[in-house]
Protein backbone atom coordinates (compact mmCIF):
# COMPACT_ATOMS: atom_id res chain seq x y z
CA UNK A 1 0.00 0.00 0.00
CA UNK A 2 0.99 3.63 -0.48
CA UNK A 3 2.21 6.28 1.94
CA UNK A 4 -0.26 9.17 2.04
CA UNK A 5 0.18 12.65 3.49
CA UNK A 6 -3.04 14.33 4.64
CA UNK A 7 -2.70 18.03 5.43
CA UNK A 8 -4.98 19.48 8.08
CA UNK A 9 -5.70 16.15 9.74
CA UNK A 10 -7.42 17.68 12.76
CA UNK A 11 -10.09 19.25 10.54
CA UNK A 12 -13.49 17.77 9.71
CA UNK A 13 -12.75 16.54 6.17
CA UNK A 14 -9.11 15.82 6.98
CA UNK A 15 -10.00 13.44 9.79
CA UNK A 16 -12.34 11.42 7.59
CA UNK A 17 -9.72 11.31 4.82
CA UNK A 18 -7.24 9.84 7.31
CA UNK A 19 -9.81 7.29 8.41
CA UNK A 20 -10.59 6.29 4.81
CA UNK A 21 -6.90 5.93 3.97
CA UNK A 22 -6.22 3.83 7.06
CA UNK A 23 -9.17 1.56 6.34
CA UNK A 24 -7.91 1.14 2.78
CA UNK A 25 -4.61 -0.13 4.21
CA UNK A 26 -2.40 2.88 3.48
CA UNK A 27 0.22 4.32 5.77
CA UNK A 28 -0.73 7.87 6.75
CA UNK A 29 1.22 10.90 7.87
CA UNK A 30 -0.81 13.97 8.71
CA UNK A 31 0.06 17.57 9.42
CA UNK A 32 -1.51 19.66 12.17
CA UNK A 33 -0.72 23.22 13.17
CA UNK A 34 -0.70 22.30 16.85
CA UNK A 35 0.73 18.92 17.89
CA UNK A 36 -1.33 19.09 21.10
CA UNK A 37 -4.26 18.07 18.88
CA UNK A 38 -2.46 14.88 17.91
CA UNK A 39 -3.48 12.73 20.88
CA UNK A 40 -7.14 13.71 20.54
CA UNK A 41 -7.07 13.00 16.80
CA UNK A 42 -5.49 9.59 17.32
CA UNK A 43 -8.09 8.73 19.97
CA UNK A 44 -10.96 9.80 17.69
CA UNK A 45 -9.66 7.62 14.87
CA UNK A 46 -9.24 4.62 17.19
CA UNK A 47 -12.84 5.07 18.34
CA UNK A 48 -13.97 4.81 14.71
CA UNK A 49 -11.78 1.96 13.42
CA UNK A 50 -9.01 -0.45 14.34
CA UNK A 51 -5.51 0.23 13.02
CA UNK A 52 -1.88 -0.27 13.95
CA UNK A 53 -0.55 2.94 15.53
CA UNK A 54 2.62 2.53 13.48
CA UNK A 55 0.61 3.32 10.34
CA UNK A 56 -0.27 6.84 11.54
CA UNK A 57 2.27 9.60 12.09
CA UNK A 58 1.26 13.09 13.19
CA UNK A 59 3.65 15.97 12.47
CA UNK A 60 3.55 19.74 12.80
CA UNK A 61 3.40 22.06 9.78
CA UNK A 62 1.65 25.34 9.08
CA UNK A 63 0.51 26.64 5.69
CA UNK A 64 2.08 30.01 6.53
CA UNK A 65 5.61 28.64 7.00
CA UNK A 66 8.10 26.44 5.16
CA UNK A 67 9.06 24.77 8.44
CA UNK A 68 8.39 21.05 8.56
CA UNK A 69 7.04 20.56 5.06
CA UNK A 70 10.11 18.97 3.46
CA UNK A 71 10.31 16.48 6.32
CA UNK A 72 6.58 15.78 6.08
CA UNK A 73 7.01 14.77 2.42
CA UNK A 74 9.73 12.15 3.02
CA UNK A 75 8.80 8.83 1.36
CA UNK A 76 5.27 10.05 0.49
CA UNK A 77 3.51 8.71 -2.62
CA UNK A 78 0.33 10.78 -2.57
CA UNK A 79 -0.81 14.01 -0.90
CA UNK A 80 -4.36 14.89 0.08
CA UNK A 81 -4.12 18.65 0.58
CA UNK A 82 -7.16 19.34 2.73
CA UNK A 83 -5.90 22.16 4.97
CA UNK A 84 -7.20 25.65 4.23
CA UNK A 85 -8.23 28.70 6.28
CA UNK A 86 -11.92 28.66 7.21
CA UNK A 87 -14.45 31.08 8.65
CA UNK A 88 -15.73 30.09 12.09
CA UNK A 89 -18.68 31.38 14.11
CA UNK A 90 -19.55 34.12 11.63
CA UNK A 91 -16.49 36.13 12.61
CA UNK A 92 -15.22 38.83 10.31
CA UNK A 93 -12.02 37.99 8.46
CA UNK A 94 -9.32 39.83 6.62
CA UNK A 95 -10.05 38.89 3.01
CA UNK A 96 -6.51 39.52 1.77
CA UNK A 97 -5.06 37.39 4.56
CA UNK A 98 -7.47 34.51 3.93
CA UNK A 99 -6.74 34.55 0.20
CA UNK A 100 -2.99 34.81 0.72
CA UNK A 101 -2.92 31.94 3.23
CA UNK A 102 -4.98 29.64 1.00
CA UNK A 103 -3.09 30.48 -2.20
CA UNK A 104 0.41 30.45 -0.76
CA UNK A 105 -0.37 27.34 1.25
CA UNK A 106 -1.41 25.44 -1.88
CA UNK A 107 1.69 26.58 -3.75
CA UNK A 108 3.94 25.66 -0.81
CA UNK A 109 2.50 22.13 -0.69
CA UNK A 110 2.75 21.71 -4.47
CA UNK A 111 6.37 22.86 -4.61
CA UNK A 112 7.45 20.51 -1.86
CA UNK A 113 5.42 17.66 -3.37
CA UNK A 114 7.09 18.17 -6.73
CA UNK A 115 10.56 18.31 -5.19
CA UNK A 116 9.85 15.12 -3.20
CA UNK A 117 8.73 13.25 -6.35
CA UNK A 118 5.18 12.75 -5.06
CA UNK A 119 3.01 11.07 -7.70
CA UNK A 120 -0.19 13.06 -7.28
CA UNK A 121 -1.73 15.76 -5.11
CA UNK A 122 -5.48 15.74 -4.53
CA UNK A 123 -6.57 19.27 -3.63
CA UNK A 124 -9.66 19.84 -1.50
CA UNK A 125 -11.18 22.82 -3.26
CA UNK A 126 -14.90 23.64 -2.95
CA UNK A 127 -18.06 24.18 -4.92
CA UNK A 128 -17.39 27.75 -3.85
CA UNK A 129 -14.79 27.77 -6.62
CA UNK A 130 -17.52 26.82 -9.11
CA UNK A 131 -20.96 28.25 -8.40
CA UNK A 132 -20.62 31.82 -7.08
CA UNK A 133 -20.86 35.17 -8.81
CA UNK A 134 -23.14 34.05 -11.64
CA UNK A 135 -26.28 36.04 -12.53
CA UNK A 136 -28.84 33.28 -11.97
CA UNK A 137 -28.83 29.62 -11.08
CA UNK A 138 -30.71 27.19 -13.32
CA UNK A 139 -31.83 23.92 -11.75
CA UNK A 140 -32.35 22.48 -15.22
CA UNK A 141 -28.75 23.24 -16.16
CA UNK A 142 -26.74 22.69 -12.96
CA UNK A 143 -23.19 23.89 -12.48
CA UNK A 144 -20.45 21.49 -13.59
CA UNK A 145 -16.68 21.29 -13.33
CA UNK A 146 -16.41 23.49 -16.42
CA UNK A 147 -17.72 26.45 -14.41
CA UNK A 148 -15.61 28.78 -12.29
CA UNK A 149 -16.69 31.27 -9.65
CA UNK A 150 -16.49 34.89 -10.79
CA UNK A 151 -14.14 36.50 -8.26
CA UNK A 152 -14.99 39.96 -9.60
CA UNK A 153 -18.55 39.58 -8.29
CA UNK A 154 -19.70 40.25 -4.74
CA UNK A 155 -18.79 36.97 -3.02
CA UNK A 156 -17.56 35.92 0.41
CA UNK A 157 -13.81 35.87 1.23
CA UNK A 158 -13.85 32.10 1.74
CA UNK A 159 -15.26 31.37 -1.73
CA UNK A 160 -12.84 33.85 -3.27
CA UNK A 161 -9.91 32.24 -1.45
CA UNK A 162 -10.85 28.73 -2.60
CA UNK A 163 -11.25 29.92 -6.20
CA UNK A 164 -7.96 31.78 -6.37
CA UNK A 165 -6.11 28.97 -4.59
CA UNK A 166 -7.39 26.36 -7.02
CA UNK A 167 -6.63 28.59 -10.00
CA UNK A 168 -3.09 29.05 -8.67
CA UNK A 169 -2.72 25.29 -8.26
CA UNK A 170 -3.65 24.51 -11.86
CA UNK A 171 -1.43 27.32 -13.11
CA UNK A 172 1.50 25.93 -11.09
CA UNK A 173 1.00 22.41 -12.48
CA UNK A 174 0.88 23.80 -16.01
CA UNK A 175 4.03 25.91 -15.68
CA UNK A 176 6.16 24.39 -12.91
CA UNK A 177 4.68 20.99 -12.09
CA UNK A 178 7.54 18.95 -13.49
CA UNK A 179 5.43 15.84 -13.90
CA UNK A 180 3.48 16.19 -10.63
CA UNK A 181 -0.18 15.23 -11.15
CA UNK A 182 -3.09 17.17 -9.66
CA UNK A 183 -6.75 16.40 -9.08
CA UNK A 184 -9.25 18.70 -7.35
CA UNK A 185 -12.32 17.80 -5.32
CA UNK A 186 -15.03 20.48 -5.10
CA UNK A 187 -17.52 19.52 -2.38
CA UNK A 188 -20.84 21.28 -1.89
CA UNK A 189 -22.13 21.71 1.69
CA UNK A 190 -20.32 18.99 3.65
CA UNK A 191 -22.39 17.32 6.37
CA UNK A 192 -22.51 13.97 8.13
CA UNK A 193 -21.21 12.57 11.41
CA UNK A 194 -18.32 14.04 13.38
CA UNK A 195 -15.33 12.05 14.55
CA UNK A 196 -14.95 14.28 17.61
CA UNK A 197 -16.60 17.21 19.34
CA UNK A 198 -15.30 19.83 16.93
CA UNK A 199 -17.63 22.51 15.56
CA UNK A 200 -16.88 22.55 11.83
CA UNK A 201 -18.30 25.54 9.93
CA UNK A 202 -20.10 23.35 7.40
CA UNK A 203 -22.36 21.95 10.14
CA UNK A 204 -23.38 25.26 11.64
CA UNK A 205 -26.68 25.48 9.76
CA UNK A 206 -27.96 22.09 10.94
CA UNK A 207 -26.60 22.75 14.44
CA UNK A 208 -28.38 26.11 14.59
CA UNK A 209 -31.65 24.53 13.41
CA UNK A 210 -31.48 21.91 16.17
CA UNK A 211 -30.58 24.36 18.95
CA UNK A 212 -33.10 27.02 18.00
CA UNK A 213 -30.41 29.58 17.20
CA UNK A 214 -32.18 29.83 13.83
CA UNK A 215 -35.86 30.14 14.80
CA UNK A 216 -36.75 30.47 11.13
CA UNK A 217 -35.00 28.98 8.09
CA UNK A 218 -32.65 31.22 6.10
CA UNK A 219 -33.78 31.53 2.48
CA UNK A 220 -31.23 29.68 0.39
CA UNK A 221 -30.51 26.28 -1.06
CA UNK A 222 -27.37 24.45 -2.10
CA UNK A 223 -26.01 21.02 -2.85
CA UNK A 224 -25.04 18.81 0.09
CA UNK A 225 -22.69 15.86 0.41
CA UNK A 226 -21.67 13.42 3.13
CA UNK A 227 -18.18 13.89 4.59
CA UNK A 228 -17.62 10.12 4.32
CA UNK A 229 -18.35 10.26 0.60
CA UNK A 230 -16.03 13.25 0.21
CA UNK A 231 -13.24 11.22 1.82
CA UNK A 232 -13.97 8.27 -0.46
CA UNK A 233 -13.82 10.53 -3.51
CA UNK A 234 -10.41 11.81 -2.40
CA UNK A 235 -9.09 8.24 -2.38
CA UNK A 236 -10.61 7.46 -5.77
CA UNK A 237 -9.05 10.60 -7.24
CA UNK A 238 -5.75 9.73 -5.60
CA UNK A 239 -5.15 6.49 -7.50
CA UNK A 240 -7.40 6.36 -10.58
CA UNK A 241 -5.43 7.31 -13.73
CA UNK A 242 -8.56 8.98 -15.11
CA UNK A 243 -8.52 11.56 -12.31
CA UNK A 244 -5.19 13.14 -13.22
CA UNK A 245 -5.65 16.73 -14.36
CA UNK A 246 -9.36 16.76 -13.49
CA UNK A 247 -11.65 18.48 -11.01
CA UNK A 248 -14.71 16.75 -9.53
CA UNK A 249 -17.81 18.27 -7.96
CA UNK A 250 -18.90 16.27 -4.93
CA UNK A 251 -22.64 16.49 -4.36
CA UNK A 252 -25.50 14.13 -3.63
CA UNK A 253 -28.53 14.97 -5.74
CA UNK A 254 -29.64 18.50 -6.53
CA UNK A 255 -29.98 21.68 -4.51
CA UNK A 256 -31.88 21.40 -1.22
CA UNK A 257 -33.19 24.44 0.63
CA UNK A 258 -32.63 24.83 4.35
CA UNK A 259 -36.36 24.63 4.98
CA UNK A 260 -36.32 21.20 3.32
CA UNK A 261 -33.47 20.13 5.62
CA UNK A 262 -35.58 21.32 8.55
CA UNK A 263 -38.53 19.27 7.32
CA UNK A 264 -36.39 16.11 7.25
CA UNK A 265 -35.25 16.77 10.82
CA UNK A 266 -38.80 17.26 12.07
CA UNK A 267 -40.09 14.18 10.26
CA UNK A 268 -37.42 11.81 11.61
CA UNK A 269 -36.11 13.08 14.95
CA UNK A 270 -39.29 13.54 16.98
CA UNK A 271 -38.77 15.47 20.22
CA UNK A 272 -35.10 16.01 19.41
CA UNK A 273 -36.28 18.34 16.63
CA UNK A 274 -38.63 20.32 18.85
CA UNK A 275 -36.75 23.58 18.22
CA UNK A 276 -36.40 23.08 14.46
CA UNK A 277 -38.34 25.77 12.55
CA UNK A 278 -40.92 25.03 9.87
CA UNK A 279 -40.98 28.31 7.94
CA UNK A 280 -38.56 30.16 5.67
CA UNK A 281 -37.57 33.73 6.46
CA UNK A 282 -38.51 36.37 3.87
CA UNK A 283 -35.45 37.27 1.86
CA UNK A 284 -35.51 41.03 2.57
CA UNK A 285 -35.60 40.38 6.32
CA UNK A 286 -32.78 37.83 6.13
CA UNK A 287 -30.57 40.24 4.20
CA UNK A 288 -31.22 43.04 6.68
CA UNK A 289 -30.52 40.84 9.69
CA UNK A 290 -27.34 39.42 8.14
CA UNK A 291 -25.50 42.58 9.14
CA UNK A 292 -26.25 41.96 12.82
CA UNK A 293 -26.88 38.24 13.39
CA UNK A 294 -23.68 36.12 13.31
CA UNK A 295 -25.42 32.98 12.00
CA UNK A 296 -26.80 34.95 9.05
CA UNK A 297 -23.67 37.03 8.53
CA UNK A 298 -21.73 33.82 7.84
CA UNK A 299 -24.08 32.95 4.95
CA UNK A 300 -24.85 36.48 3.75
CA UNK A 301 -23.72 35.83 0.18
CA UNK A 302 -25.85 32.69 -0.10
CA UNK A 303 -29.15 34.30 0.84
CA UNK A 304 -31.72 34.25 -1.94
CA UNK A 305 -29.79 31.75 -4.04
CA UNK A 306 -29.90 28.12 -4.99
CA UNK A 307 -26.67 26.55 -6.13
CA UNK A 308 -27.60 23.42 -8.11
CA UNK A 309 -24.63 21.36 -9.22
CA UNK A 310 -23.97 17.92 -10.67
CA UNK A 311 -21.75 15.13 -9.38
CA UNK A 312 -22.23 13.12 -12.56
CA UNK A 313 -18.58 13.42 -13.62
CA UNK A 314 -17.28 11.78 -10.44
CA UNK A 315 -19.94 9.08 -10.64
CA UNK A 316 -19.30 8.26 -14.29
CA UNK A 317 -15.52 8.67 -14.37
CA UNK A 318 -14.51 7.24 -10.99
CA UNK A 319 -17.50 5.07 -10.06
CA UNK A 320 -18.24 7.25 -7.04
CA UNK A 321 -21.62 6.56 -5.39
CA UNK A 322 -22.68 9.12 -2.77
CA UNK A 323 -25.25 8.02 -0.21
CA UNK A 324 -28.76 9.55 -0.15
CA UNK A 325 -28.70 13.00 1.37
CA UNK A 326 -31.49 12.13 3.82
CA UNK A 327 -29.13 9.62 5.45
CA UNK A 328 -26.40 12.24 5.69
CA UNK A 329 -28.71 14.86 7.22
CA UNK A 330 -29.96 12.48 9.89
CA UNK A 331 -26.52 11.05 10.69
CA UNK A 332 -25.24 14.60 10.99
CA UNK A 333 -28.04 15.65 13.32
CA UNK A 334 -27.68 12.56 15.50
CA UNK A 335 -23.93 13.15 15.78
CA UNK A 336 -24.46 16.77 16.81
CA UNK A 337 -27.05 15.74 19.40
CA UNK A 338 -24.79 12.99 20.75
CA UNK A 339 -21.83 15.32 21.25
CA UNK A 340 -24.05 17.97 22.83
CA UNK A 341 -25.38 15.39 25.29
CA UNK A 342 -21.95 14.00 26.19
CA UNK A 343 -20.54 17.51 26.68
CA UNK A 344 -23.05 18.32 29.43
Amino acid sequence: MSQVLVTGGSGYIGGWCILAALEAGHGVRTTVRDTHKGDALRAQLHSATEFDDARLEIVQADLKSDTGWAEAMNHIDFVLHVASPTLRNGAEVNEDEMISTAREGVLRVLRVSRDAAVKRVVLTSASGAVVYGHPKEDKLAPFTEKDWTNVEASIAPYQKSKTLAERAAWDFIDKEGGGLELSAINPTGVIGPMLGDDNPPSLRTIRALLTGELPICPPFGTGWVDVRDVAELHLLAMTDPAAAGERFLATSGGSLRVVEIAQLLREHLGEAAAKVPSREMPLFIARALSFFVPQLRAIRFQLGHDFPSSGAKAEQTLGWKPRPITESVLDCAESILYHQATAR
